[in-house]
C-alpha cells in the first residue's frame, strides 16, 4: 500500500473519532522498521480505544494491513501497528511526560486540515511533497516601523 494512502486512511480514522493534535512524523532516516509515526490523543480510556478501531476499520477499507494493536485493555496509552506505519494514541498527561515528539519528531510530514474537521490542532490530509519538508512555513521578515508622531499639545485657553 503507498505510504500516502496508508497515512490518509490513519488520519481519516482519527478525525472520525475527534483526535486532538495529530501529528506524522517521517521515520525513514531513522529506522527501516516502519515510515512514519502518528501520535494523536484521546481525552478517555473510551476515546482512546475507540480512535484505534477506527484507524484499523479505515486501514482496512483502503485495502491495508493491521499487524497489531496493543494496549487496548487499558486504553491509556494504545498502539496500532499498520506495517509501514505506527500509530501512538495516547491520553494528554502520557503524551506530555513520553514526549514521543522529540524522539520520533525531527522530520514532521507538512499536512493540510481537513475542511470538515471542527479542531484546528488536527493535522490531516497527504505531504505536499515526497521530501515531507520540516517547517510549515517560512519566517516572517520583520518589518521596522517609524515611530509615531507626537503631535504638540494644543493648550486651550479658560477665558
Amino acid at each position: 500500500m503507498d505510504i500516502r494512502k496508508l497515512q490518509r486512511a490513519i488520519v481519516d480514522g482519527l478525525e472520525d473519532v475527534k483526535a486532538q493534535d495529530i501529528r506524522v512524523f517521517n521515520t525513514t532516516h531513522l529506522t527501516e522498521l516502519f515510515d512514519r509515526v502518528v501520535v494523536a490523543s484521546g481525552n478517555s480510556n473510551r476515546q482512546t480505544k475507540a480512535l484505534a478501531s477506527s484507524v484499523r476499520e479505515k486501514v482496512k477499507e483502503a485495502g491495508g494491513d493491521i499487524i497489531s494493536t496493543e494496549g487496548e485493555d487499558i486504553g491509556e496509552w494504545v498502539l496500532v501497528d499498520c506495517g509501514d506505519a505506527i500509530v501512538h494514541i495516547l491520553q494528554p498527561a502520557l503524551r506530555q511526560y513520553y514526549n514521543l515528539e522529540e524522539i520520533w519528531g525531527d522530520k514532521p510530514v507538512r499536512v493540510k486540515l481537513t475542511a470538515t474537521s471542527p479542531f484546528a490542532g488536527a493535522h490531516a490530509s497527504e505531504p505536499e511533497d515526497d521530501e515531507d519538508e520540516e517547517s510549515a512555513a517560512p519566517a516572517a521578515k520583520a518589518t521596522r516601523k517609524a515611530p509615531a508622531r507626537k503631535s504638540p499639545a494644543r493648550k486651550t485657553s479658560a477665558k
